[in-house]
């Protein structure tokens, strides 16, 4: 069957490799990965048949998030390189067939930025561009009852204000920080060097779309817009009301009042008609991002969502703390957003990038089945309705990093959030601190790509900016790709195996055995426009390391045509009852 041309995209039909720069590949030894270094790297890209790289920031910058504290929307930070440096990417990219898409950050900006400079100094052409108010004041029977401590947000023992509302920052503590040169408190939903800017401003509108036209001019093919649907601030800024929020005001500042139309206007006005976007939303319901997605919506491709990436957050305290999660959960949450999307927008396919743990050890088993578990979840992931997103080092199998101090880590969002629990008392022990890192960090994703097994896994010849897995010596690309078994040639195949099937691409998604504790099982569907079944595939996955009874459903027992892709050895064809291995997966084509 053809795919009707007013359905397709090309970015629909891709694989996007996600590079997260300071940790790919280092080209002039000083322990940080580089352009050069990915320039280096693009026959391997090649060999894998990605279709996009998403390159996490360069441009300049101070670095407390790494590069997500941007100084300079138009020039490469020199650690990284220079602009010929990434001018000769874009043009490798493009000659082996790989667009490019670069990361949109302008929630916020680094405090190192010229507007904010400008801003803070009180010049009018930049007074607006970011939110300064005045604080609360403390009365001081307050202070004498204990009610305020002047500490909790940096002040000295004689201040007596607190900050204008109750907001939290996502990386610990107050939303706000008092500037002493200004004499008022300016807002940042992340760290204290990333301040909000104020998109009420048609000013600072404008310089955003002018930066986005300048990028898109030197030959990007689309953005990943960093938390996008955070742009937007009520009026006022009122405290918040929902004390089950994700951080203190986030009812308030997710999804703003004037969100829907600044996306709007920034696709009409800056994107091209055949540009990707994918938006990083936090707490976007599936029915809200059908407002986001399409020409029905607001324009954008596609969006990031988090719903099954919080299945295994605690009670007590959200992303920074442990909670049990389970399969058939995993199952309702992403079947939910694959069967409302379906026909209304787009989904973006992921189990881990550059702010999440990694896969293998998160989802899977990163012990005696983590070949075996990689394959299986990356299975899942392949022959969903949406655009995968290969996180580098996923196609490795990649594992996290086995943490013996917290000296070792360098993620600011780590750290602050850390702090803030041992001041609550939360952590018994230090290995109590230990586990919860291990399990959660983000530096888990930023160590060093594993290329082969000598010093510092072949990233680089000086010292890395972070530690090297130690388990490099097996799991790196030269290993990977000597083995025919390999993770790395599984997810080539896989990749290859949805660049042939339309069916993986534009199929509609069905659920089976929803209730089944282990096994995955869907089927993908192309029709006629008649109605008629023209292609359809059946998905089988033992998301366990435990053997497992598969005992096929009447609607696609016995019918198989072909065995397109397993992660065993298989010796029948047939649909039929079986017991599964360990994170045994098969995709059939049904007859």
């Amino acid at each position: 069957m053809t795919v009707p041309e007013h359905e397709r995209a090309w970015w629909k039909e891709a694989v996007v490799y996600q590079i997260y720069p300071r940790s790919f590949n280092d080209t002039d030894g000083d322990g940080v990965g580089d352009i050069p270094g990915i320039v280096e790297k693009v026959e391997y890209l090649d060999d894998l048949g990605i279709d996009v790289v998403w390159l996490c920031p360069v441009y300049e910058s101070p670095n407390v998030d790494n590069g997500y504290d941007v100084a300079d929307y138009r020039a490469i930070l020199d650690t990284f390189g220079s602009m010929a440096d990434w001018e000769t990417l874009v043009e490798e990219l493009h000659a082996r067939g790989i667009r490019l898409v670069m990361d949109l950050v302008v929630n916020h900006t680094s405090d190192a930025h010229e507007w904010f400079v400008k801003s803070r100094a009180g010049d009018p052409a930049f007074e607006d561009f970011y939110f300064w108010r005045e604080g609360e004041a403390v009365s001081e029977a307050e202070y004498e009852a204990g009610l305020y401590d002047p500490a909790d947000y940096g002040l000295p023992r004689d201040a007596r204000e607190r900050p204008p509302n109750d907001w939290e920052s996502f990386f610990g503590g107050p939303a706000w920080t008092y500037d002493d040169d200004r004499g008022e408190w300016y807002l940042h939903i992340f760290d204290e060097r990333q301040p909000d800017l104020d998109w009420d401003s048609p000013a600072v509108r404008e310089e955003i779309f002018e930066l986005m036209e300048w990028w898109f001019e030197k030959g990007i093919d689309g953005f990943r817009m960093d938390v996008v649907n955070l742009i937007s601030k009520p009026e006022g800024l009122p405290d918040g009301a929902d004390d089950d929020a994700i951080v203190r005001g986030a009812d308030q500042f997710v999804n703003g009042p004037r969100v829907h139309e600044y996306v709007r206007e920034m696709h009409d006005r800056a994107v091209p008609d055949d540009a990707m976007t994918v938006g990083e939303m936090v707490e976007l319901s599936v029915d809200e991002a059908t407002e986001f997605l399409g020409p029905d919506g607001d324009g954008m491709s596609m969006a990031f969502n988090f719903d099954h990436m919080r299945l295994d957050f605690g009670p007590e305290g959200g992303r920074w703390s442990r909670g049990d999660w389970s399969v058939r959960e995993l199952k309702a949450t992403i079947s939910r957003w694959q069967t409302r999307l379906d026909g209304e927008g787009w989904n973006s396919l992921y189990l881990n990038n550059h702010d999440e743990p990694r896969l293998v050890s998160r989802f899977g088993d990163d012990g005696e089945y983590r070949r075996e578990s990689a394959t299986a979840l990356a299975t899942v992931l392949y022959t969903l309705q949406g655009t995968p997103y290969l996180y580098q080092g996923e196609e490795l199998g990649m594992t996290n990093y086995p943490f013996d101090s917290i000296d070792e880590v360098r993620d600011v969002d780590t750290l602050h959030n850390v702090a803030e629990l041992e001041r609550e008392g939360r952590f018994a022990s230090d290995d109590d601190v230990l586990e919860l890192v291990r399990y959660r960090s983000r530096d888990n994703a930023r160590t060093p790509m594993q290329w082969d097994s000598t010093e510092n896994a072949g990233f680089t010849d000086g010292e890395p900016w972070l530690p090297v897995n130690p388990n490099h010596d097996e799991i790196n690309v030269e290993a990977e790709r000597s083995d025919r078994e390999s993770v790395w040639h599984y997810y080539r195949d896989l990749i290859d195996l949805r660049g042939r099937e339309d069916v993986l691409v534009y199929g509609s998604y069905d659920l089976l055995l929803a209730d089944h504790e282990r096994l995955w099982v869907f089927t993908r569907t192309l029709t006629h426009d008649a109605g008629e079944t023209a292609e359809r595939t059946l998905t089988v996955v033992n998301v366990a390391s435990e053997e497992t009874t598969f005992e096929p459903p009447a609607a696609v027992a016995g019918a198989a045509d072909e065995l397109l892709v397993s992660n065993y050895d298989v010796d029948s064809t047939v649909v039929e009852r079986e017991t599964l291995r360990p994170w045994e997966a098969r995709v059939y084509r049904l007859a």
